[in-house]
């Protein structure tokens, strides 16, 4: 067996760190929901959060800022699939146990796979078989007891959130035009056509206030996690996976999402852990190990 190349050294552990930070979703995201705060108003501040961080970061490291306009038009579009997946994964915590919800998001490799065979990229016969085996082992950790009530608008909620994140994915890998630009410029125009939408969004419906239900120290940590976490972190390693490893690999290596998701709604949030969630766990860790030992790049 080869070693593996520079850019798998590169693009796998991103493509883990994606899938952890990702999957941190629930664990700050969930305290400020039972505190009242609205869906909005949470994914705007965990945005603009951002937007100042990354863009702080620009400044320092005198990145220049400066797009064309066919990038602007994809960045655009980046944008808005992102804040799309953001806002429907948050929407079926409403309805579902948030570690469920996340779990469900991670059927988008199946999703990407499928996009990209349009595209006349196949993945070679390992990925497909880890595909499966990531796909049956999310399935069996969806398979909870009667204390999971499986509402079908949050599971639609959640399945909306994967199928635009493949999108997103598949855009980053497959576009020229913005091939050119860092990971840290790609990922804070996308975050600020996000928090210019999620803005909109407060103001023009009758969720209240911005800071309504924000209170205190605790509240505003939460707020500056989403935004490093599950927001910066993941979508720049994201970014660093699929332009080294691919878009259908990146999406795989996601399996530690769903993995972080379900540890977090069981010991922190208290959600039920069944036989069938540690089942589906092992499966899917086994599925990824088989894809980076029998896939080169």
């Amino acid at each position: 067996m080869k070693p593996l190349s520079r850019n798998a050294i590169i693009g796998y552990p991103a493509g883990i760190i994606t899938g952890i930070s990702y999957g941190l979703n629930p664990l700050f995201g969930m305290p400020l929901i039972r505190d009242g705060v609205s869906i909005g108003s949470i994914l705007f501040f965990r945005y603009a959060i951002a937007v100042l961080l990354l863009g702080g970061f620009l400044l320092l490291t005198r990145q220049s800022f400066r797009i064309t306009l066919r990038q602007a038009g994809v960045l655009l579009v980046l944008g808005l699939l992102y804040t799309c997946s953001s806002l429907f994964l948050f929407e079926a915590y409403n309805y579902i146990a948030s570690g469920l919800a996340t779990t469900l998001v991670f059927l988008y490799p199946a999703m990407v796979a499928i996009i990209m065979v349009f595209l006349r990229v196949v993945p070679s016969w390992p990925v497909w078989v880890s595909l499966v085996a990531t796909f049956v082992g999310v399935i069996i950790m969806t398979q909870g007891d009667s204390s999971q009530a499986i509402h079908p608008v949050g599971v639609a909620f959640s399945l909306a959130s994967a199928f635009v994140y493949s999108l997103f994915i598949v855009i980053i890998n497959r576009s020229k035009a913005i091939s050119t630009l860092s990971n840290t410029v790609l990922t804070f125009y996308a975050l600020l056509v996000g928090t210019a939408i999620f803005l909109g969004r407060v103001f023009l419906s009758s969720e209240g206030r911005l800071t309504t239900g924000i209170e205190g120290c605790t509240a505003w940590c939460n707020l500056l996690a989403l935004a490093l976490l599950p927001t910066i972190v993941s979508t720049a390693s994201l970014a660093v996976a699929t332009r080294n490893i691919g878009a259908t690999k990146a999406s795989v290596l996601g399996v530690f999402e769903p993995v972080t998701a379900i540890l977090v709604g069981t010991l922190v949030l208290g959600e039920a852990l069944t036989a069938n969630i540690l089942v589906g766990i092992l499966l899917s860790i086994a599925a990824v190990t088989f894809m980076i030992a029998f896939t080169k790049r």
